[in-house]
């Protein structure tokens, strides 16, 4: 197991001295990790391209095309992306252990100030505060920018366009936790009969080879669905059990999330509003503030952990949350070249990505909007938002600034 771990994903200018892998220190890419964790604002497309400029550009760790073809496998499976790059690059360079230690790096920042956030916000009872309510304004704007930009590009087709809508509305009638789960699944079978147009080309070079041990990739996909079926069996037989049913919950949203890290959104709502967990004004709060700080989305799981139960479920959220990734990233890395070619997987997930525009767009409405927009002055500065996001491409945090100020005007003068 010691030399699958460590051959893991190492590519083919990285063997040496008959064919052991070269050992990179696990300490360099933590600690390059943890400057773009620190650094990285501006959502996951933006972190990419802080990805390239340290990777790829300045430290040289890998070239063009395998740093694009990373990239095109990440943005092909479930989960937050720009982590799996890093979880993908962190393996390429020092196995096992380089992943985890770039996933460390890249995620520590944004998890400590959100759920500092949260004891804040607990612990000076802000619910009410002006600027906290810009901030729920601000989550609105900001999915609003997602809904809009997603739609564009994944949904700018009759047959895409009719699948997210079908999305939308079989979400927004059947309130169910299941009902994101069999609107993916429809939509990946419709996917395959309305989707098949023809695929563009190759580039003209071949597409970057990732080795790996397939042992050590079986392994980490069965203990996938291992953890996906088990989980909500043991929730059941343990109901009293806090901690493993947000584990649970966590674990199921980071493993459903296609299209972005916005479509965590309505996927963790279901888990930890309707059992009272956390309110949605507290929710909303907190994806407001999600926006504001650098690295991966995803780590709106630490606040709501640290909501439920301070730091301790912060940690098991933070954890449960990102595993999923991790486990594909390894799974389908060695396996990748094989399925980016064939059509039938293309077809499934374009319609795969046409229902997360639906899926998004039905959470705009509920519970996004219905709990903060309000009165007229919610609304003028929740479009003033949307219009420094999308017209004028201002990052999002300057965004969550505006409107939490707008938030504090409105308090003082209403």
């Amino acid at each position: 197991m010691s030399n699958d771990v460590d051959s893991l994903c190492m590519g083919e200018g990285e063997m040496m001295n008959g064919n052991r892998p070269v050992r990179h220190s696990v300490l360099e890419v933590l600690l390059v990790s943890l400057k773009l964790g620190l650094l990285s604002f501006g959502g996951p497309i933006a972190h990419l391209g802080y990805f390239h400029a340290e990777y790829v550009k300045q430290r040289q760790w890998m070239d063009e095309r395998r740093y694009a073809d990373l990239v095109a496998l990440c943005q092909f499976l479930p989960g937050p992306a720009s982590s799996q790059v890093g979880m993908g690059i962190g393996m390429i360079r020092a196995g096992i252990p380089g992943a985890l230690a770039a996933w460390i790096g890249f995620t520590l920042p944004s998890a400590l100030l959100l759920a500092a956030f949260a004891y804040l916000f607990q612990k000076a009872d802000l619910d009410e505060a002006g600027w906290i309510h810009g901030l729920k304004l601000a989550a609105v704007a900001v999915v609003a920018q997602a809904v809009y930009s997603m739609g564009r590009s994944l949904a700018n087709d009759r047959p895409r366009a009719t699948i997210a809508i079908a999305a939308a509305l079989a979400v927004m009638a059947w309130h169910h936790p299941l009902a994101q789960i069999v609107a993916i699944a429809l939509a990946a079978a419709a996917g395959l009969f309305l989707c098949r147009e023809t695929f563009p080309e190759q580039t003209e070079q071949a597409p970057a080879s990732f080795k790996g041990s397939r042992k050590f990739a079986v392994s980490a996909l069965a203990a996938l669905a291992a953890l996906l079926i088990l989980l909500p069996l043991l929730r059941r037989l343990f109901p009293d059990s806090l901690g493993l049913a947000v584990f649970d919950g966590c674990f199921r949203s980071g493993s459903l999330v296609f299209g972005g890290g916005h479509v965590v959104l309505p996927l963790l709502e279901q888990e930890v509003v309707p059992p009272g967990w956390v309110t949605p004004e507290q929710f909303l709060a907190g994806y407001g503030a999600a926006q504001a700080v650098p690295g991966p989305l995803f780590t709106f799981a630490s606040y709501l952990g640290a909501m439920i139960g301070g730091w301790p479920l912060a940690l098991l959220a933070t954890i449960a949350i990102f595993l999923p990734a991790f486990l594909l990233v390894a799974g389908i890395l060695p396996f990748w070249d094989r399925l980016r070619g064939r059509q039938g997987v293309q077809a499934a997930l374009r319609g795969v990505n046409a229902a997360v525009v639906g899926i998004l767009l039905a959470a705009l409405y509920d519970p996004i909007w219905t709990s903060a927009v309000r009165t007229p002055a919610d609304f003028s500065l929740t479009l003033a938002t949307f219009a420094l996001l999308t017209i004028w491409k201002l990052p999002p945090w300057t965004g969550v600034l505006f409107a939490a100020l707008g938030g504090t005007a409105i308090a003082v003068f209403s």
